[in-house]
């Protein structure tokens, strides 16, 4: 991101002039007070919104040039967690999981061989034929983080993923970002949780009022 500002309305700017590099294969926790702008990053990556001005990369993708048909192929790049999970009570752990194959086009053969290597990789062996309401909330988590790296994502962004989790469980799900990120996955991290984010000694950088107000290799945080 090369200066980038996005405004809303007259009243302010809910991003002004932010620049950000991140390499491929990093993990990098961003943190900040709610209203921010950390959700406005966010939704400018996945080009659910596009700059008022400045410049976004990624991975060699000038969004400037983008067309919206191609849209699509550029979210399969990136995949998305959020707080709430989003699943489909309505279809089992496994038939969640190859849902976002299924609508990628993915042949039936290919998605039977790729979902159980997921879910293993998750951590949810054995829990292909539960329902989301039969799991915790923590594994109800890490369903939708195999979904959202099912479709080998190059960048995986983590929106609040432990925010409505006890401690235990939030360590599990960060315990798995943590592994995806060794299997070569590019992780952006939101979390408001101050010993996460002092105990992963990753690189920090800070959202205030729309603007970077700190980046740091190994950050602290001392919360909101």
């Amino acid at each position: 991101m090369d200066r980038v500002t996005k405004t809303y309305n007259r009243r302010g700017s809910a991003l002004e002039r932010v620049s950000l590099h991140v390499e491929p294969k990093e993990f990098v926790i961003i943190v900040g007070p709610s209203g921010a702008g950390k959700s406005t990053l966010f939704k400018l990556l996945t080009r659910e919104e596009k700059p008022t001005s400045g410049k976004i990369i990624v991975g060699g993708i000038d969004y400037d040039k983008l067309k919206d048909k191609d849209v699509p192929l550029l979210r399969r790049k990136i995949g998305v967690v959020f707080q709430d999970f989003k699943l489909l009570l309505n279809k089992t752990v496994y038939e969640n999981v190859a849902f976002a194959l299924e609508i990628a086009g993915i042949p039936n053969r290919e998605i039977k061989h790729t979902v159980p290597k997921v879910l293993d990789l998750v951590g949810l062996k054995g829990k292909e034929r539960n329902y989301p309401l039969e799991l915790s909330g923590g594994e109800r988590q890490r369903v939708a983080i195999a979904r959202a790296v099912v479709r080998q994502p190059k960048i995986l962004i983590a929106d609040e993923p432990t925010g409505n989790l006890d401690p235990k469980h939030a360590w599990d799900v960060i315990k798995v970002l943590e592994k995806i990120n060794r299997y070569g996955t590019t992780v952006l991290l939101t979390t408001h949780n101050q010993d996460i984010v002092n105990s992963l000694k990753r690189r920090v950088v800070t959202i205030k009022d729309g603007q970077i107000a700190g980046d740091r290799a190994v950050g602290q945080y001392k919360g909101a």
